[in-house]
């Protein structure tokens, strides 16, 4: 089985309705399996519009990972050593790393080289797939 982490990038295409957007969770829901969400990528692009709607279903689909003090930590030693600043991408980096002692994991991300950077940091074995 193979876990999804959901980056903000697959989030606003699900909220344009993307047709691949759309797909992509429809594939992962069939074959059972799980897609993941950090909160930090929920709180990039919620704003509580009428718009948000299938958004909102999307989510409904999703577990969402809690961002706590440790991954917060993790997260900025993470930035430090990579030199990035996106933090929420090193949440996602850090619970697609985490979730790997479970499965394999795939994150669909908008912005794959920051994501592999970070990764590779961390010698992870996490896939990433350009959205």
């Amino acid at each position: 089985m193979t876990i999804i982490v959901l980056d903000a990038g697959e989030l606003i295409g699900l909220e344009a309705n993307s047709r691949a957007a759309w797909a992509r969770l429809e594939v992962a829901r069939r074959g059972s399996h799980p897609l993941i969400i950090p909160t930090g990528v929920i709180g990039q692009v919620w704003r509580n519009t009428p718009q948000q709607a299938r958004l909102n279903q999307a989510l409904k689909q999703c577990q969402s990972i809690p961002l706590d003090d440790q991954t917060a930590r993790r997260a900025g030693t993470l930035c430090g050593r990579t030199g990035t600043t996106d933090v929420i991408d090193a949440v996602v980096a850090l619970v697609a790393h985490d979730a790997l002692r479970e499965d394999e994991v795939s994150i669909l991300t908008s912005d794959p080289e920051d994501i592999s950077t970070l990764l590779a940091a961390m010698d992870s074995t996490a896939r990433v797939v350009p959205v």
